[in-house]
């Protein structure tokens, strides 16, 4: 007689699907995406601390530039020099100021992956959670947990187009055409 003892054939498939949950497997995906966007925030974070602290630097030597300028004698020789470092110190002033318009979009940015981490975590926990899974209640209060971290109007709008049963490429687009004319309204300078 074999002392290894043989699975009858199709056992080991059965008990491997009696121990395999499909909601436990989509807990554990949300939670690898959770993971993902909180890793992503964290290394961009990082370099974004860098680049804020580049530019900062930037702007005190280009101050002390123009400071070091209007020192300079006023004599024929040196205004049209003046003139040129002024100019050229402008220049680098409004690519900063460009550059710090992009850093309040990758503020905005990280802010929504934020969110959306979060709202995949608490997702995650109700859809874990045998007792609350099947509860209208819960989906309700997790979904407005949700839209109450929103700031923007557009994004409160496309929420709820989708909650309702919308269409997800044109809650996007309606967002997008939004977003824009409020953009051009709202740029904020610093």
């Amino acid at each position: 007689m074999n002392s290894i003892s043989e699975t009858p054939p199709g056992q080991a498939a059965t008990d491997e699907r009696e121990e395999w949950s499909q909601v436990r497997e989509t807990v554990r995906m949300l939670f690898l995406a959770v993971a993902q966007i909180e890793i992503a925030l964290g290394e961009s974070d990082d370099s974004v601390g860098q680049l804020t602290t580049a530019f900062t630097r930037m702007m005190t030597h280009e101050q002390s530039i123009a400071e070091s300028v209007e020192q300079l004698p006023d004599t024929p020789e040196t205004r049209s020099l003046r003139e040129d470092i002024r100019g050229r110190a402008n220049q680098v002033t409004a690519e900063m100021q460009s550059a710090i318009m992009a850093f309040q979009f990758y503020d905005k940015l990280t802010q929504r992956l934020a969110h959306v981490g979060s709202s995949l975590e608490a997702m995650s926990e109700l859809v874990g959670d045998e007792r609350r899974l099947h509860d209208p209640a819960e989906w309700r209060a997790l979904q407005d947990r949700i839209k109450s971290r929103y700031s923007m109007r557009e994004e409160r709008e496309m929420f709820e187009r989708i909650m309702q049963g919308g269409d997800v490429r044109e809650a996007v687009r309606l967002y997008n055409e939004a977003h824009r004319q409020d953009l051009q309204d709202d740029v904020e300078f610093f």
